[in-house]
């Protein structure tokens, strides 16, 4: 039984926000900790770095499926699934002495945010309207992105002065405590009659061709571009989506309806989130190149990002107040170009040692201010063009675009790198591998100023506004 007229409240916020954490922060943590869980744990680096990996990868494939389940049988209940995941898959590495529960630990800690993200987006959009949601889903980005931001520094920290266990044990409490604090908020599904169906074949072939893309991805440069396993997988993964897309238009029930990319607000929103997600590639190359090239050690290039978590923590409200002001439109424009600016400076290698050091903060800074802007009017223009009875589906398609843009762009900016460092100067392999990733802001400016209409964001009470975006309704 759905509640009729609740709103949501600052508890309910910060549970959902005590959720994303657990993904974000806690088990993103695990980057920052390998010589500590090697050292304890005996095992090797490579499969440590295999259970690092496996927690996005599980995350990525299952996040639409999860999103979708979220609108069948109730957000809320999916939610909750997902804190139940997160406290088991922590407590499996609490308690981990070798490689099997750490590893199977990894992958619920996967399914636990594949069902956490999509979920909470869409009681948001359930609970919340106009500005309120737009608050709602600001403090939702800085749970994320900031999450992602200190996820370093804390694990270091933690681990430190308190032993790596530690981070999972606080990734319990704040799973329970999330728990606790939504569990007066009221369940929201879309309406259903009949026996409850679901796209099972979708589902198998979405997770071949997801694991398929995501080893060509991660694995590619390892295995060589041009060996038979790394050209067998991506065959896979072409074969796979293109059966897939078949596969759902022909089917009622199913995992994907791409019926929501018609939206062109929508589309624009994940495109532009793809593309600048994908500006990522910037922090493996830059933090590589000044350590190689300029002689940084690892906590000195690590503080150079330091502006990066100050400004994007300090803008998203800012976002949310512009995009309250102008719409969406607007500050994702500011937010994509800023951003891309920031990332081209960082490509001026040519400048010499202390002017350069001072370039690249600026540039981090930059880089930070600009997806702080961002993040807000993205995830609102996403999550208000999103039919109600969809709205878990579409923010998981939106939130596997933002892992997908990273995982593209880490690969394609690393690769370039790694090739010209190999036969060229460092000087030169740093500039053209940043300057890939000012391609992908570029082409998000773009998707953003002719996908995204000017009028997309706002909260106005102007009727021609109400006219060209309805607000859905649905049963609570």
């Amino acid at each position: 039984m759905m509640e009729t007229g609740y709103k949501g409240t600052n508890k309910m916020i910060i549970g959902i926000v005590f959720g994303v954490i657990t993904f974000w922060l806690f088990a993103q943590a695990m980057v920052n900790v390998v010589p500590a869980v090697q050292s304890d744990l005996g095992i090797s680096l490579g499969t440590l770095n295999i259970a690092i990996s496996l927690t996005a990868l599980f995350s990525g494939m299952f996040i639409v499926a999860a999103g979708g389940l979220a609108d069948k049988i109730g957000r809320k209940r999916i939610a909750n699934i997902g804190f139940i995941l997160s406290v088991v898959g922590s407590l499996f590495l609490v308690l981990a002495q070798g490689s099997a529960l750490l590893i199977i630990g990894r992958v619920i800690q996967g399914l636990s945010a594949a069902c956490i993200m999509p979920s909470t987006i869409a009681l948001m959009k359930a609970y919340f309207e106009g500005k309120e949601r737009q608050r709602a889903l600001s403090f939702w980005s800085i749970g994320s992105w900031g999450g992602s931001g200190i996820a370093s520094f804390a694990g270091g920290a933690i681990a430190t002065y308190m032993g790596w266990r530690w981070i999972f044990i606080f990734s319990i409490i704040f799973a329970l405590l999330g728990m606790f604090l939504l569990k007066d908020t009221p369940e929201s599904k879309q309406e259903s009659t009949g026996a409850f169906k679901f796209d099972y074949i979708g589902l198998v072939i979405f997770i071949i061709t997801m694991l398929a893309l995501n080893i060509f991805i991660t694995y590619g440069a390892d295995l060589g571009w041009t060996s038979p396993l790394t050209i067998g997988v991506i065959i896979i993964a072409i074969i796979g989506l293109i059966g897939f897309i078949k596969v759902e238009k022909s089917k009622d029930i199913v995992l994907i309806d791409f019926a929501v990319f018609k939206n062109k607000p929508y589309t624009g929103a994940t495109l532009s989130n793809f593309l600048l997600n994908a500006i990522a590639g910037t922090l493996v190359v830059a933090n590589t190149y000044v350590q190689v090239g300029r002689g940084f050690n690892s906590f000195q290039s690590g503080m150079l990002s330091l502006g990066y978590l100050v400004a994007v923590l300090a803008m998203i409200r800012v976002g949310e107040k512009i995009l309250q002001r102008v719409g969406a439109k607007l500050p994702m424009v500011w937010g994509a170009v800023i951003t891309t600016i920031g990332v081209a400076v960082m490509g001026f290698t040519f400048l010499p040692g202390l002017i350069y050091t001072v370039v690249v903060f600026i540039g981090f800074a930059l880089f930070g201010l600009g997806l702080g802007i961002y993040a807000t009017p993205s995830t609102d223009t996403s999550v208000s063009n999103a039919p109600a009875d969809k709205v878990g589906e579409a923010a998981g398609v939106y939130k596997m675009a933002s892992s997908l843009g990273s995982a593209f762009g880490v690969a394609i900016s690393a690769t370039v790198y790694g090739a010209i460092a190999a036969n060229g100067s460092l000087e030169t392999a740093a500039t053209v591998g940043i300057g890939v990733n000012v391609i992908f802001g570029v082409l998000s400016i773009l998707s953003i100023i002719f996908m995204v209409p000017k009028d997309a964001g706002k909260t106005s009470d102007d009727p021609s506004i109400r006219r060209r975006f309805p607000i859905p309704t649905e049963s609570h």
